[in-house]
Order: structure tokens, then sequence, then C-alpha cells
């Protein structure tokens, strides 16, 4: 459960639900608009908010003549995956009213910042909260927004967050599963994984779905197959050239994102290879790099505007001191079959 503290001498979305005898989130629905609330427990919450006087942050902001403001955290916005989740956030934030307010860390000054000290800065220029789709956030960081009851959401983080800061990301080793059995189904056995940090959860959880469906298909899991480092084309690049020095290469890769997929087919072009004759790949994220590609790669997509829309939304919800079903919001992935696929010439 999540709840934020207003200000010293506010009413609580709580001390609302108390007043009217009911439950916080019955409150939530009523500030929102929600029909599916009785019309006598409407009318008991309309009440306890005309006698407490509480408002909303955005109410508050709004009443000063100010539009509510929530701060975006990105490494950068050079990779499709990033601009597709900021595209959802900017929709919903238009649907809500809402201003963001975009920062790259890159290598900013501001990233220096002691963790206290950056709390406080988003405090005190008045934003409503936080979504953090960047590495560049230590564990002690998320607490510090965590302890001043800033609102934080973590879009599809690299290593798991707090267990009290709210994330959002997709069904990973489902991904990972289908689209390995998806290799499988049209007669590969020598199958690759090329993916990102060996330490990052949502790495994990794609190989190891990998793994799973390599297992129950009764192919052996070769270590020389897998290879691990950053979601970048670059890493794609590096990986080709070490499989095609094995003894056995693959007939098929499971890269581990889009990006990662983009760079062994270039790989493969300058290696005069075709796919999918030559070689199948499949990508990871859905993004609309992957379907302009020449083959259109296949690939799991996520569903990267939903996450950034989901986001922004929880965020909302938190500052207005609703209490979450689940500290982990997860989207379904679903596999897009496209013609870098072919069963083993």
């Amino acid at each position: 459960m999540v709840s934020v503290v207003q200000g010293p001498g506010r009413p609580t979305l709580a001390a609302v639900a108390r007043q009217a005898g009911v439950s916080s989130p019955t409150v939530s629905k009523v500030i929102n608009g929600r029909e599916d609330v009785a019309e006598t427990t409407r009318a008991k919450v309309l009440a306890a908010l005309e006698q407490l006087g509480y408002q909303s942050p955005q109410q508050r902001k709004k009443a000063d003549g100010r539009t509510a403001i929530v701060e975006v955290v990105f490494d950068s916005l050079y990779s499709a995956y990033a601009v597709e989740v900021l595209n959802g956030i900017l929709e919903q934030a238009a649907l809500t009213d809402v201003e963001v307010l975009l920062d790259v860390t890159g290598h900013l000054p501001a990233v220096t910042l002691s963790p206290e000290r950056r709390a406080q800065r988003i405090l005190d220029e008045g934003r409503v909260g936080l979504i953090v789709v960047t590495s560049g956030f230590s564990t002690a960081q998320l607490h510090a927004f965590r302890r001043r009851h800033i609102p934080v959401v973590v879009i599809d983080p690299l290593n798991p967050p707090p267990p009290e800061v709210v994330s959002v990301g997709a069904t990973n080793w489902a991904g990972g599963k289908a689209a390995t059995e998806h290799l499988l189904e049209l007669g590969h056995r020598r199958i690759a994984y090329i993916g990102g940090p060996e330490t990052a959860e949502c790495n994990q959880a794609r190989l190891h779905g990998y793994m799973a469906a390599l297992m129950a298909g009764g192919v052996e899991v070769r270590p020389d197959y897998v290879l691990l480092d950053k979601f970048r084309a670059e890493h794609g690049i590096r990986s080709l050239k070490t499989l095609l020095a094995l003894p056995e290469p693959p007939t098929a890769i499971f890269a581990g994102s889009d990006s990662i997929g983009l760079g062994v087919l270039a790989e493969a072009r300058r290696h005069g290879m075709r796919i999918p004759e030559d070689l199948s790949l499949v990508g990871f994220d859905g993004t609309y790099q992957a379907e302009q590609s020449i083959p259109a790669l296949t690939t799991v997509a996520q569903p990267l505007q939903e996450m950034g829309r989901a986001a922004l939304r929880t965020v909302l919800r938190q500052a207005n001191g609703e209490e979450l079903d689940s500290q982990r919001v997860e989207l379904a992935t679903h596999l897009i079959v496209r013609d870098s696929t072919a069963p083993p010439s």
C-alpha cells in the first residue's frame, strides 16, 4: 500500500475516508468522477471533502493558477525504446492536463547531486511526482524521494527497485519464452541468445524464458550461445562475429532488444549472410525501428506507450493519496512475426 502525506495542516485522503466512514479507494473514485459508487456513499464523501476542505495536488496547483508538473528522467532519448515510452507519457499528460518536465541525465552535474539534495530540489521546484526511465538513480536516491513523500514510478528498471517504490514493466520471461518457442517451431535447434547486462532483472527474465523454452523442447542450453553485455547495437555486432567463429554457429538468434537485433542484422549483411535464409533473427521491444528494418524484424513487442501512460497514471494516483493495489504493474508482451524468421535451410 502507498499513501502520500500532504503538507502540514492539509487533510489527507485517509482523513476524508475516516470522516465519511468509507475506504480511501472509494474517496478516490468520487474525486475522479467514477460512476461505480452508490449515490448515498457519494453524498457522504462529497460532504466530508467539503467539511475538511480537501484538495488534491492537481486541484491546489489549479487554484494557484499553476499546472501540475511531473518530472521524467531518461538516460538518453537516442533509442526508439525511450521515444516510444515518452510518447505514451505525453499522451497521458495531455489527457490529464499535466505538464511534463523532461530531464536527460547523460553526464549532467544534476546526477552527481546527493540523494537528499536532489530530492529536496524536486520538492522546492513544486513537482507532484517523478517518473524514472534510467539506470542513473541508486537505491539511496529512490529512498530519499520516498522519505520526502515524492511519488516515484520506475519504468522497466535494470535492477529491482526498493520494495516500496512502484515499478512498471512487461512480462519479460513470457516474452523470452515466446521468442524461443517460435524459433523451435520453425525447426531451429542451434539458437543463441544475445542479451543485456548480466545483472539486469529484465535481461535475466528474458534469458530464463529462453532457457525454459529450450529445455521444454529437449534442446541443450549451450553456454557458448549466450552472450551478455549492453542493450546496444554494438553488442549485437560483436556477438555475431563471436558466434560465427564457433565450429558450429547458430542457425537462429534471439536478441534481447531490438537495438541488439539491428546490430546483428547490420553485421550479417557485412558477412554476406541472408536473413532469414541463412540466419533467423528475433528481437525484443517492438519499436518502430524493428518494423522499418529490411527485412522487417520479428520481435517480442512490449506495450511501451502503455507503460508510459500507466506510469503517469500511477504517479498521479500516488500524488492524490490513493492506495495502490500493487507495487508492480506488469503489462503483457506479444510476439509479432515478420520477415526475419524462417525454417533453417
